[in-house]
């Protein structure tokens, strides 16, 4: 081993044993990370990779968390928020006080979001924009004579983070089961019962779609609905055509407002600016974050149409919300340089482009490997899933855990994934948009080895 090598492995040690000490992890299995200590420490990144401090690399293939759009090491956005660090790094935007780059980002965000949604409320990420947008919509049906609507909609495997009122939206049973952490008048409903959400009672599952869940409660109840245009700590799932406009329209004849979480599909990561452009659908409300600054500051926000800005704007007292970070000017100056670089660098239309290419791999992995299934893409927001058998829809024993096996072997030969969903059977893709078809093969690649790996082990 290397002086070099030596030190490294010293670092680590020890950066471990401090870790193990004073670090409780976020959704990570606590006392794993005492007896094993961290899963790996990383030191650097640079474009679509992250290194370690042992110095070994690893292809960044979920943006970290759906988050790093432009990759790791990108020196403008480093530079954006050293400049505005050191001229203004933080204001307080209570009691009316602003800031420039709050200011800029804020027309800026007008002119990309579709519709009217022309008006923004900063937050420190996207918990606290589905929270925030939750709050708003109940003020603004209080503002409006309607205290009644106080109840959401939200759908079976959404994930809308995890403050309280988002966790509870939040359709992932061990959310609901952390803490008792939940919130009054959330009602769930089955995603994509497209017949049912156009109107007819004879479609199956019909009590279980979001219009029954209006009939059964009352409009007058519900505030309003809240739904990812692509579902993604749920499964990746793309909604069948015609269905967000159905949901659109359900609002349009409830008089419910139609809140979309942007969050992960916001940005450029479905191949679009926003993830409802996809089907023309202009929201009421608009929760974003991840991608507004690829992941170079913590930001989020909530954006409303002029409807909702133009009544909220009408109360004559002081809002009761608010957050330290509302439009903090770092944050805010690296999201304008984000989005300047997304459009200059025509990022969107290469995540198009890669779009076709992780296709190729994909369909590539499916004629390859009888266990893999229901592949899916849209930009570069994709999945796969593994099932014993496919054909009949057998899924794995619950023993072996499919999606982690093959993740752990992905990770072993330096690619990160993501596992997730019920019985651990999909694995979801999603790198930077700066990827390229030279990465994009050596992803599929890996994934090739580690399922091949993992079928030997059935054996």
């Amino acid at each position: 081993m290397t002086t070099k090598n030596t030190h490294q492995s010293s670092k680590t040690t020890k950066l471990a044993e401090l870790d193990k000490k004073h670090f409780l992890h976020p959704a990570s299995n606590p006392k794993a990370v005492v007896d094993n200590g961290p899963a790996v420490i990383f030191a650097e990144g640079e474009g679509v990779t992250v290194t370690s401090t042992d110095g070994i690399e690893y292809i960044d293939g979920m943006s970290m968390l759906w988050n790093v759009n432009l990759g790791h090491g990108n020196q403008e956005l480093a530079e954006a928020g050293s400049h505005q660090l050191s001229t203004l790094a933080c204001t307080s935007q209570f009691k009316a006080f602003s800031n420039e780059p709050a200011i800029l980002l804020a027309e800026k965000l007008a002119s990309l979001a579709p519709g009217d949604l022309n008006s923004v409320f900063y937050t420190s990420g996207g918990s606290e924009s589905n929270d925030t947008a939750i709050k708003l919509a109940r003020f603004y049906w209080e503002l409006k004579g309607k205290p009644t609507k106080r109840k959401f909609i939200a759908l079976n495997n959404a994930y809308h983070g995890v403050t309280v009122a988002a966790q509870t939206a939040t359709g992932l049973s061990a959310y609901h089961q952390f803490s008792g952490s939940n919130i009054e008048g959330v009602v769930r409903a089955t995603a994509y019962l497209l017949e049912s959400e156009k109107g007819d009672k004879n479609a199956p599952n019909y009590e279980l779609s979001i219009r029954a869940t209006i009939e059964r409660e009352g409009a007058d109840s519900i505030a309003g609905i809240m739904i990812e245009p692509i579902q993604g700590a749920g499964g990746v799932n793309i909604p069948p055509e015609g269905y967000l406009q159905a949901v659109r329209q359900l609002c349009d004849e409830f008089n419910i407002l139609f809140l979309a979480d942007e969050v992960i599909c916001g940005f450029g990561r479905t191949g679009k600016m926003f993830g409802v452009n996809n089907w023309d659908v202009v929201p009421d409300m608009m929760s974003i974050a991840k991608g507004l600054t690829s992941g170079y500051g913590q930001l989020g926000g909530v954006m409303m149409n002029d409807e909702i800005k133009q009544t909220i704007s009408n109360f004559d007292a002081v809002v009761p919300h608010g957050f330290t970070y509302s439009g903090h000017p770092t944050a805010c100056a690296i999201a304008l340089k984000n989005l300047e670089i997304i459009e200059r660098d025509e990022i969107i239309g290469n995540v198009q482009n890669m779009e076709l290419e992780l296709k190729k791999g994909l369909k590539y992995l499916e004629e390859k490997h009888s266990i893999v299934t229901n592949c899916r893409a849209i930009g570069l927001l994709a999945a796969f899933e593994l099932y014993e058998d496919p054909a009949s829809r057998k899924l794995f024993d619950p023993t072996v855990f499919p999606a982690n096996a093959v993740v752990d072997a992905c990770f072993d030969r330096q690619l990160i994934l993501r596992a997730l969903g019920a019985h651990n059977q999909i694995i979801a893709i999603a790198p930077p948009l700066i990827i390229n078809k030279e990465e994009i093969k050596k992803m599929i690649q890996i994934i090739d080895d580690a399922i091949t790996a993992f079928k030997e082990t059935l054996n």
